[in-house]
C-alpha cells in the first residue's frame, strides 16, 4: 500500500506541476431511480449547493522525506494496541481493526477544487472536505439534527437553548482529537466564527452565521453562541458538513486579508474525521489516508484505510465504471434515463440511490448588467440588467414558454419533477405558481405583444420598445442532461421570438469557488442554469440565501449566494420574519410559502424547471451507505461503509 501512495502521489505532483504550466480541465454535478427515497416535510405547526484554482503546490504536499516520515508515524500509531501519545490528558485510541478494508474509490466527475467547505458553495468541495472536517452535528437524510462533535443536541428542555431563543450552548464530546494528536476544544469553533465572520475570508458559508453576534468558549469542552435576536432555528452555525469546524492552530493565518495565501491549508485541512487528506490535485483527484486519531478506530472505524476521489470524465463514464466494479461509488449521475437505464440494470456491480430534498435545476436571471465593462460587469449595487431588471412580463413569458414535462422525460425520468418553486418541502410547497406548469405558447406571445415586444425587423427575434433584441447569453456547466435541456429551452423561446446564444462552461469552472470569470458567482452572461443544493429542511436557511445582503460583489470578492441578484424589500423583510417566528407557530408556513412565491416568479430573477433528486451509483459491494443523504454530505457516514 505504502508504494501505491507513493506512486499515486508522484503522479498527483506531477499534475500540480502540469496545471501550474498550462492550467486544466475540471468536471460536473447530480440525478434518477433509485432503492432510497427520503421525502421531508414540513409539519402543519409549521417545522418544516453544484464548484477553483490551482496553484503548484506540488514542493510542500510532495516532500518524499516528509511523506516517508509521516506514513512511518501513521504506521506506529495504527498498530492494534499501541497507544499514541496525544495531547493533554487525552490518550489516542486503540486501533481495534480500523482500516482492513483496504481502498475506497469515489467518483466526481465535477472534481474538488480544494477540500475548505467555508471557501466554496459547491457541493463537490464540500465532499471532499467532509472526509476530514466536522460539523458539531449532522442532518439525517430524514431531515433531523444529529450529534457529531457534540456530545448531544441542544434543546430548551436540556437548557442547551435559551428560554429567550438568543442563544445556543453546544457540549462538545470529550477527547476528540485532530488529526495531528492535538484536542478539539470550544475555542476551535469560537475560531471558525472568526474566520468566517471576517469578510475578507471570503466565506461562502458567512450567510449561515450572519445572525450571529458572538461566540464565546465558556471552558474547553463548551461553547456559547449569541444571536442578534430570538433565533427560533437556531441550527445554521456550524450544523451540516458544508459548515465544519476548522483548527484555529492550522488556519489562524488565514483570517481576513490572509486568506488568500493558504492554499496548503485549503487543500489539506486538519481535521477530526476518519480520513486525512495526503494529496490534492484540484479538479483532478484527491488522496486520503485513515486517520489514526480519529475516535471510531477503537470501533473499527473506518473500515477503509485509504479513499481516492476521482475527478474527470463524466456522470457516463463514472456510471459505467461502477457498473463494471472498477470503482466503488459515483456521485452525481446526471445521465438520461435512457441511457443510465442501460449502464445501470439488474446485472449490473452497482445500483442506484435517490433522495428528495429540494434541490431545483433552474435558470438564473441575471438583474445587474452582464454587458458592462470590466469589474463592473453583473456587480451590484446601481447597476440594472438594460432588458432584465424586474422584467416580470418577460419572465411570465419565457417561463409559460418551456416545456417542463419534455426537460424532465429526457434530461431526468424519475429522477425528477417538473415545478415552479424553488422550496418544494412538505406542506410549504406554494400551489400558487402552478400555471407554469402548462406550457403555452400562445400565452406567452400574448403577454409580448401587450408589453410592446415585436419583431421590426423580420429577423424571427423581438426588440424592445427602444429597440433592444431579446437576445441573451444562457451559460451552464459542461453535461449532456444540460445540453439537452438548453437545447429544449432554446427550442422554446424561439417560438415566441427569444433567442439564446448557449455556452457551456467546464464544470471546474462554472462551479469554480474561487470566483473565475465564468463562475456561477461572477455572473458574466444574462442567464445561468444549474441546481442549489440545500442544507436544512428548515426554510430560512435555504431561503435566505437570496436576500439582497447575499448579493456577490466586487466588494466581497463575489462571495455571496444571491447569484442572480434578487433584490425585494418584501423578501428580505419575509426572511426576516422566519428567522424570528417559532417553530410550532403555523404562520412559518404561510411565510415560507410567499418567500418562495417571489423567488420563484415575482423578483423576476429565477426560472424553476425541475425538482431534482440526489442520484448517486454505489457498488453492490459497498455495505451500510443507507439511505442517501440529500440534506448534507453523501459521505457523511462514510466511516461507517464497509465491504461485503
Amino acid at each position: 500500500m505504502k508504494t501505491w501512495k507513493l506512486l499515486l502521489s508522484l503522479l498527483v505532483a506531477l499534475s500540480l506541476i502540469a496545471s501550474a504550466c498550462g492550467g486544466s480541465d475540471g468536471d460536473d454535478d447530480a440525478a434518477d431511480s433509485g432503492d432510497s427515497t427520503t421525502e421531508v416535510e414540513a409539519s402543519d405547526d409549521g417545522d418544516a449547493m453544484d464548484d477553483d484554482e490551482g496553484e503548484d503546490h506540488s514542493d510542500d504536499a510532495m516532500d518524499d522525506d516528509a511523506m516517508d516520515d509521516e506514513e512511518a508515524m501513521d504506521d506506529d500509531a495504527m498498530d492494534d494496541g499501541e497507544t499514541a501519545m496525544a495531547d493533554g490528558d487525552c490518550a489516542a485510541p486503540v486501533n481495534n481493526g480500523a482500516g482492513e478494508g483496504g481502498d475506497l474509490t469515489l467518483l466526481q466527475w465535477q472534481a474538488p477544487s480544494q477540500a475548505n467547505a467555508h471557501l466554496s458553495s459547491g457541493s463537490k468541495d464540500v465532499l471532499a472536505s467532509s472526509l476530514v472536517l466536522e460539523p458539531l452535528a449532522n442532518i439525517s437524510p430524514a431531515g433531523e439534527i444529529v450529534p457529531r462533535l457534540a456530545a448531544e443536541i441542544p434543546t430548551i428542555e436540556n437548557g442547551g437553548i435559551s428560554e429567550d431563543l438568543t442563544t445556543i450552548t453546544w457540549t462538545l464530546q470529550d477527547c476528540i482529537m485532530w488529526s495531528d494528536g492535538t484536542q478539539l476544544s470550544a475555542d476551535d469553533v469560537v475560531f471558525t466564527w472568526e474566520y468566517c465572520a471576517d469578510e475578507l475570508t471570503g466565506c461562502t458559508t458567512a450567510d449561515s452565521i450572519g445572525a450571529v453576534s458572538k461566540v464565546v468558549a465558556l471552558d474547553d469542552l463548551t461553547v456559547e453562541i449569541t444571536f442578534d435576536a430570538p433565533t427560533p432555528y437556531p441550527f445554521e452555525p456550524f450544523v451540516g458538513h458544508g459548515v465544519p469546524i476548522l483548527q484555529r492552530a492550522q488556519f489562524s493565518a488565514c483570517v481576513g486579508e490572509g486568506s488568500a495565501a493558504c492554499s496548503d491549508q485549503n487543500f489539506m485541512p486538519i481535521g477530526t474525521g476518519p480520513f486525512m487528506i495526503t494529496a490534492l490535485s484540484p479538479e483532478d483527484i484527491v488522496v486520503a489516508e485513515i486517520n489514526p486519531m480519529y475516535r471510531g478506530v477503537s470501533e473499527g472505524k473506518p473500515f477503509f484505510s485509504d479513499v481516492v476521489i476521482q475527478g474527470g470524465g463524466d456522470a457516463e463514464s463514472a456510471a459505467r465504471s461502477v457498473a463494471i466494479g472498477e470503482a466503488d461509488y459515483a456521485w452525481n449521475m446526471q445521465i438520461s434515463p435512457d441511457v443510465l437505464g442501460t449502464i445501470i440494470t439488474d446485472d449490473s456491480a452497482a445500483g442506484l440511490k435517490l433522495s428528495f430534498t429540494s434541490s431545483v435545476e433552474h435558470i438564473n436571471i441575471n438583474q445587474t448588467n452582464n454587458r458592462a465593462e470590466g469589474d463592473d460587469a453583473s456587480n451590484y449595487p446601481g447597476n440594472p440588467h438594460p432588458i432584465l431588471f424586474q422584467n416580470l412580463e418577460l419572465v411570465e413569458a419565457l417561463s409559460l414558454a418551456i416545456d417542463r414535462d419534455l426537460i424532465v422525460e429526457i434530461g431526468y425520468g424519475d429522477a425528477a419533477i417538473p415545478t415552479c418553486n424553488m422550496w418544494n418541502v412538505g406542506v410549504q410547497n406554494s400551489t400558487n405558481l402552478n400555471w407554469c406548469l402548462t406550457q403555452d405558447l400562445d400565452r406567452a406571445n400574448q403577454i409580448l405583444d401587450d408589453a410592446g415586444y415585436a419583431d421590426t425587423d423580420g429577423d424571427g427575434i423581438r426588440e424592445t420598445p427602444d429597440g433592444l433584441p431579446l437576445s441573451f447569453t444562457y451559460a451552464t456547466s459542461v453535461n449532456a442532461v444540460r445540453q439537452s435541456t438548453q437545447d429544449i429551452v432554446k427550442s422554446n423561446w424561439s417560438e415566441i421570438g427569444v433567442d439564446v446564444e448557449m455556452q457551456a462552461v467546464e464544470a471546474s469552472i462554472f462551479f469554480d469557488g474561487t470566483n473565475a470569470d465564468q463562475s456561477i458567482w461572477r455572473f458574466p452572461t444574462d442567464m445561468e442554469m444549474f441546481t442549489n443544493l440545500p442544507g436544512s429542511p428548515a426554510p430560512e436557511p435555504y431561503l435566505g440565501g437570496w436576500t439582497t445582503e447575499n448579493i456577490p460583489t466586487l466588494e466581497n470578492a463575489w462571495g455571496g449566494s444571491n447569484m442572480p441578484r434578487l433584490q425585494s424589500e418584501e423578501f428580505d423583510e419575509i426572511i426576516s420574519q422566519l428567522e424570528q417566528t417559532p417553530m410550532s407557530d403555523p404562520v412559518r408556513n404561510d411565510l415560507a410559502i410567499r418567500a418562495n412565491d417571489i423567488l420563484s416568479f415575482e423578483g423576476g430573477a429565477v426560472i424553476p424547471l425541475a425538482l431534482r433528486g440526489s442520484l448517486s451509483a454505489a457498488s453492490n459491494e459497498i455495505q451500510n451507505i443507507g439511505d442517501l443523504n440529500g440534506w448534507d454530505s453523501e459521505y457523511w457516514n462514510i466511516a461507517d461503509w464497509t465491504r461485503g
